[in-house]
């Protein structure tokens, strides 16, 4: 298949997502070795979970059937740019390369839009909109410090 049959199997399951259920539109597929090895679509209202977007959803279905939480040589196609939370998930699971149909601006421009997130995090995490307090540093930090210890072993 090319590249653009994978984007349009992202757009059709983007398609897919239900409206009335809260759900947006946005699809994707992950190919490993010229197939598709997962599948997802935005399923946020449906399955109540704000991370449910269609990126995290065809990562954990790639992840599952080539059991492994490691995605190297997998390629994503996904209907819309990818948010900063996906874009954080695709680094962790060390996808490839990208293609994407729809441009964040394109997102902004027909009311999809996740820019507020984006400029929530780049701010430096004591200006941000949900307040964030550190606690017990040197105890979290002296239990990380044993748990790599351990697993180093």
């Amino acid at each position: 298949m090319s590249h653009e049959a994978f984007l349009r199997r992202a757009i059709e399951l983007a398609l897919q997502s239900d409206p009335k259920a809260g759900d947006a539109p946005f699809g994707t597929v992950i190919v490993k070795d010229g197939r598709i090895v997962g599948e997802g679509r935005n399923r946020v209202g449906s399955n109540h979970d704000p991370t449910a977007h269609s990126e995290v959803e065809a990562i954990r279905d790639a992840c599952r059937r080539l059991g492994t939480h490691s995605l190297e040589g997998c390629v994503m196609y996904t209907s819309g740019e990818p948010c900063p939370m996906c874009s954080g998930a695709i680094v962790f699971a060390r996808l490839a390369r990208i293609y994407f149909g729809a441009s964040r601006a394109d997102c902004v421009a027909l009311g999809l839009s996740t820019d507020e997130v984006v400029r929530e995090v780049s701010k430096p995490i004591e200006e941000r909109s949900i307040p964030a307090e550190r606690l017990c540093a040197d105890e979290t930090n002296e239990a990380l410090r044993g748990w790599i210890a351990r697993a180093r072993g």
